[in-house]
């Protein structure tokens, strides 16, 4: 990805936490009471995928967050024990705890829930080795919420694109896709992921079609403009990017957002100009 395209990225508001969880460090300095780590011991009964990676972080929590950590478990409060690993910048963890809500509180919404936290985690993670880990574990909610909703839409979307992007079965993640567009084909959700599989296959021209496709079904989604420019960009196509995020800038509220965007046409502006 080029330097233009990061700064694309980082732009869109949506992003903003998903951004500083992947600056975060994750490796904290201080290690955790033996208390703490049994009762890590005794919530890892409850999953059986992410216990090592859950170890390892008890172990590294300081005293004050051991304690901390030991009070929300010993009251089984899944929720605070989501925020206490958000706050550490462990999107992944906190996932966990989602889920072990998941198991206690049993329906489509919170499974769908766990299964969206797993799959947003694999984006900014450090340790590649978890990745697979997290996509399974996403799997694994995503099909729980269909048990429970057989015809959502959103739990099939995502459990295609575990399957196309971590499970090895792309082919099958991409017949979903396409039966869930035989009945929703307005679906924004569905053509992103589309798009966004064909930016990363290299197909930039049906990159293009799917986020127009974006932009009919809802003309609110101004994030697809940007997406728009990243794409003619890495077409060298400087004259559509500018007039993308024209476009982006003129429906933007954000003045932050707002003020990069211009500064940055100004020196693709120069850029052509030279």
């Amino acid at each position: 990805m080029t330097v233009s395209n990061k700064r694309i990225i980082l732009i869109a508001g949506a992003c903003t936490l998903f951004v500083l969880l992947y600056f975060a460090p994750k490796v904290l300095e201080k290690k955790a009471d033996n208390t703490t780590a049994e009762s890590g011991n005794t919530a890892n009964a409850l999953n059986s995928n992410l216990d090592v990676y859950l170890n390892v972080s008890l172990k590294a929590l300081n005293e004050k967050q051991a304690e901390l950590y030991k009070r929300f478990f010993t009251s089984k409060n899944a929720d605070s024990l989501q925020r206490f690993w958000d706050q550490l910048k462990r999107p992944d963890l906190s996932a966990y705890f989602a889920e072990i809500k998941a198991k206690e509180k049993s329906n489509a919404e919170n499974w769908l829930f766990a299964g969206k936290k797993y799959f947003n985690a694999t984006q900014f993670c450090q340790d590649k080795s978890e990745i697979p880990v997290l996509f399974q574990c996403a799997l694994r909610c995503f099909d729980k919420t269909l048990n429970f909703s057989p015809n959502n839409n959103e739990a099939k979307i995502f459990k295609a694109s575990c399957l196309v992007e971590g499970a090895g079965n792309p082919m099958d993640g991409i017949a979903i896709l396409k039966d869930v567009e035989k009945s929703d084909s307005n679906n924004v959700q569905l053509q992103l992921t589309f798009a966004f599989f064909s930016v990363k296959s290299g197909q930039l021209d049906k990159a293009v079609d799917r986020f127009y496709k974006v932009l009919r079904a809802d003309s609110n989604y101004i994030e697809a403009y940007l997406h728009l420019a990243d794409v003619y960009e890495q077409q060298h196509e400087t004259e559509k990017t500018i007039k993308m995020l024209q476009r982006y800038s003129a429906k933007t509220t954000d003045p932050t957002s707002k003020a990069e965007i211009e500064k940055y046409i100004q020196q693709l502006k120069t850029s052509i100009n030279k």
